[in-house]
């Protein structure tokens, strides 16, 4: 008879797959992007238009006001015990979304000019660009919240195809375009932009279709006014989101921003360059994090607690175990994977190699952010982000004077760490959940012995060259699939290999 959790690993396993597909063609799309960024318009140019999506991000954070994370948290609880409330409760956060958007988007456009006064001979131009996109804003920030509804009401597949696939396949297309035609730094910012509006419509068709399948489901139409304790429920929640997702999107691209008026447009093209190779270790995070919230949601809401630490800690040991290979190489071979942007871009490794080293150590923490967002403490995990972000600051601007981009790839080390501390520690005194420090070593022993020792071996005897770096890619690989293979029950991994022998597409 299959163990309790069984059910719980082997539905990780199957919408862990498709996310991690769609992760996967994101990150491939992301890397395409900042190719074309870096071999169209160079370090100073591509600099530009990486600080121009550095302010659309971080502002954009603040623009999805939260809804989006509330979407995850009750989307789920809604579906399984009020269904008539669905409706409702995304007009709330549509509408709020729409006028927080549209508020933060003027904004935006009003203070590009002081982007200008920087002094950098490319300032102006960044100044225009920020002008030009932050009219897509509320666009940009309504996607987000319909894409996490059709997460929490349970569609990985719609969620992977429209936000995973199709927006981030079609960047480096219209980029490319407009970088090839007009050559203008606002244009191409604007093709970065450009497929917001219809990933929107995409996703909206997607929740229609959601809600009404839930609705038939249970024979009752919803309602279309939220009552007062609906919506009171979702502001609460929302409020201290808006503010953690915002210091968030500020402590992942706030040092982009600080390197170029420090170190001017030429050093923030390099090290956002650098900085853009971290999501290839992200695709296993995303791909997780896609499928485990909305089911902490649902087994928090039912105070099933015991399923929840075990769900968490498996997820964690794929985390790492899956993440770990990718951040080794990119690490080790860092003068390759950059020279492929420019000659110019191969000065970051060092950088590259200290945001690896960082990114590896905040994973054996796991998806501990999720448990605790889904728990329903957003106030906490706003104070987490509080914390971070002026840690963030202060390190920046201490360090990059100093020693440069090393300075930032140190100071955003050092913020995710402290923000992971932050969350395991919370966890632990309000949900009861500790971290399975045995279970995660040894996870984390698996790829550096089958991968990393390979690699280092080959660094010292052939050089960090192409060729090295293929036969560690190769050599490694080969040792990781034995290694899991022949200690599939320790790493949990036998729910990976049913679906992979049954694979099937989600109802």
């Amino acid at each position: 008879m299959a163990p309790p959790n069984a059910d719980h690993s082997r539905e990780l396993a199957r919408g862990g797959v498709a996310s991690f597909l769609g992760a996967i063609i994101s990150a491939v799309a992301g890397f395409a992007l900042t190719v074309v960024l870096a071999r169209t318009l160079g370090g100073s140019g591509s600099g530009v238009v990486l600080q121009a999506i550095a302010i659309f991000t971080i502002v954009l954070s603040f623009a999805r006001s939260g809804m989006d994370s509330t979407a995850i948290w009750i989307m789920p609880r809604l579906a399984s015990a009020d269904v008539k409330q669905i409706r409702s409760a995304l007009g709330v956060m549509f509408l709020t979304t729409v006028i927080v958007g549209i508020l933060l988007g003027a904004a935006t456009v009003l203070v590009a000019p002081v982007f200008g006064l920087s002094g950098d001979s490319d300032a102006s131009q960044l100044s225009q660009a920020i002008s030009v996109i932050g009219w897509f804003l509320p666009v940009g920030a309504l996607l987000l919240v319909a894409l996490s509804a059709t997460r929490g009401l349970g569609g990985v597949w719609p969620y992977v195809s429209v936000g995973s696939i199709a927006l981030p396949a079609s960047r480096p297309l219209i980029v490319a375009v407009m970088a090839g035609l007009a050559g203008s730094l606002v244009l191409v910012s604007v093709g970065w932009v450009l497929p917001l509006p219809f990933a929107l419509i995409a996703a909206l068709i997607v929740l229609r279709f959601q809600v009404r399948r839930h609705e038939r489901a249970t024979g009752e139409r919803g309602h279309c006014r939220a009552t007062p304790a609906l919506s009171r429920s979702i502001w609460s929640y929302a409020f201290p989101r808006m503010i953690s997702a915002g210091l968030e999107q500020s402590v992942l691209w706030l040092d982009v921003l600080i390197v170029g008026i420090v170190g001017g447009s030429a050093a923030a093209g390099i090290y956002g360059g650098a900085s853009r190779f971290i999501a290839a270790g992200l695709i296993v995070d995303t791909s997780i994090r896609v499928v485990i919230s909305p089911r902490f949601s649902t087994l928090l809401g039912q105070k099933r607690i015991p399923e929840v630490a075990e769900l968490y800690r498996t997820a964690a040991t794929w985390l790492v175990l899956f993440s770990t290979p990718i951040y080794v190489i990119l690490a080790l071979f860092g003068p390759v994977v950059l020279g492929w942007l420019g000659p110019e871009f191969a000065q970051g490794s060092t950088a590259l190699a200290i945001l690896c080293a960082g990114a590896v150590l905040t994973f054996t923490a796991g998806n501990i952010h999720s448990v605790l967002l889904m728990s329903g403490r957003s106030g906490w995990g706003a104070f987490n982000k509080a914390v971070v972000l002026v840690i963030n600051i202060v390190g920046n601007l201490l360090l990059i004077p100093v020693i440069g981009i090393v300075g930032a790839a140190l100071t955003w080390a050092l913020s995710m760490l402290v923000d992971a501390a932050l969350a395991a520690i919370e966890v632990r005194k309000f949900v009861g959940i500790g971290i399975g420090f045995r279970a995660i070593s040894y996870a984390l022993l698996v790829p550096v012995a089958t991968v990393g020792v390979p690699s280092v071996i080959l660094v010292l005897t052939m050089g960090p060259t192409l060729a090295s770096m293929l036969f560690a890619i190769g050599i490694g690989g080969v040792l990781l699939v034995a290694w899991c293979a022949l200690d599939r029950e320790r790493l949990q991994l036998q729910h990976l290999s049913l679906f992979a022998r049954q694979v099937r597409p989600p109802e």
